[in-house]
């Protein structure tokens, strides 16, 4: 084993650079022998516990196990820390799902009056997901229930319309932690209890406000998602009635503090891959009131040469319900399958692909 290097072949080189260094060790280093895999494999087990140790594992209640193109859809509820109180999700497992054949898994995040129903039942995700082998987790838009004066009067702000940010702005602070639920808590919780589902493999989609959660997370997070698309999204929203009423009552008045929940004005410092597909329809009620302005995020994009990547599609005659997402579905499915497979992190497959080639060879 001397003739490897020495870091890469240590515990702790290989914790902190898996899974990347994993593949590029293995393709250096195509001869690999027994005691080497032996250690890949110690890895893949670190690796795949090694951000949930600061988090408890959290157990989900089935409220409904329903069939759904050959796999099953999944009603989940589950109390959340981050948000203080229950929240409720969808989970569309594929079918062939499992521990040993780990899927990628995608993330919907719902629009303004939402809950994480209305893409799992009508948005048409599950065929194509079915079709690629990936796994949709459709979340709730906002925390419920959390007695706060007002949070049911509207439904551009409070419950259905957390805008997918953590509020500075009390009372709101104390609960509406969307962002760190989607990023952190979520998917944590996810993971520990579905083995089926590969943490290395995420990606990010959403429409309307959701679409504008898919865009700064994917944004905020260089890295966590492969790939990210909208189908509608308040792209600018510090500069149109739904943005500013939520970002005011959410985050107060100081209008700096903004830009950090704004796709308009975070691709402007993005550095890194940004493979974005966006779709609008034309005869979009609310993007003819100027409430999505996705011409200010595809100029940003451009002028900081973040554009190379992103694909704006105007679609004729569509506009911002169900109908025209369902239509563009399976395209974002597609999609995300892209990026999703154009390279498996996964160390297991790796391994497995290996060993075939190991035995291959010896026969």
């Amino acid at each position: 084993m001397s003739r490897y290097p020495r870091y890469l072949l240590s515990k702790e080189g290989l914790k902190n650079q898996a899974p990347n260094v994993i593949h590029t060790f293995l393709s250096t280093y195509p001869n690999l022998d027994f005691v080497n895999l032996l250690l890949v494999s110690y890895t893949t087990s670190y690796h795949k516990f090694d951000n949930q140790t600061s988090t408890a594992k959290m157990s989900f209640k089935t409220t409904a196990t329903i069939a759904s193109f050959g796999g099953k859809l999944l009603k989940l509820s589950h109390s959340a820390t981050s948000t203080s109180c229950d929240m409720a999700l969808n989970l569309y497992l594929p079918p062939g799902a499992s521990e040993s054949k780990k899927v990628p898994v995608l993330f919907y995040l719902a629009g303004l009056t939402c809950t994480g129903d209305n893409g799992a039942e009508k948005g048409f995700f599950q065929y194509g997901a079915s079709q690629k082998g990936i796994a949709v987790v459709y979340p709730d838009t906002s925390p419920r229930g959390c007695k706060i004066a007002g949070e049911d009067d509207a439904y551009d702000f409070g419950s259905g319309a957390g805008f997918y940010l953590n509020a500075t702005k009390a009372p709101w602070s104390t609960n509406y932690h969307m962002y760190s639920y989607i990023t952190e808590e979520l998917p944590n919780a996810l993971f520990s209890s579905f083995p089926e589902l590969d943490s290395s493999r995420k990606s990010i989609m959403g429409h309307s406000m959701g679409g504008h959660g898919a865009l700064t997370l994917f944004l905020k997070n260089p890295g966590m998602y492969k790939s990210v698309s909208a189908f509608a999204p308040i792209a600018n929203p510090s500069k149109c009635p739904w943005g500013e009423k939520a970002f005011g009552g959410y985050l107060g008045d100081d209008k700096e503090s903004w830009k950090e929940w704004d796709a308009s004005e975070l691709v402007k410092g993005y550095k890194g891959e940004f493979p974005a597909l966006v779709d609008v329809g034309t005869a979009d009620n609310f993007y003819k009131q100027g409430q999505l302005l996705p011409e200010n995020f595809a100029e940003a994009a451009k002028e900081s040469g973040n554009d190379k990547s992103l694909t704006l599609r105007y679609q004729e005659g569509y506009d911002h319900s169900y109908f025209f997402i369902s239509s563009f579905a399976t395209d974002h499915i597609n999609h995300a399958a892209k990026y999703l497979f154009a390279y498996s992190h996964h160390p297991i497959s790796i391994w497995e692909d290996r060993e075939q080639q190991r035995q291959a060879a010896a026969n």
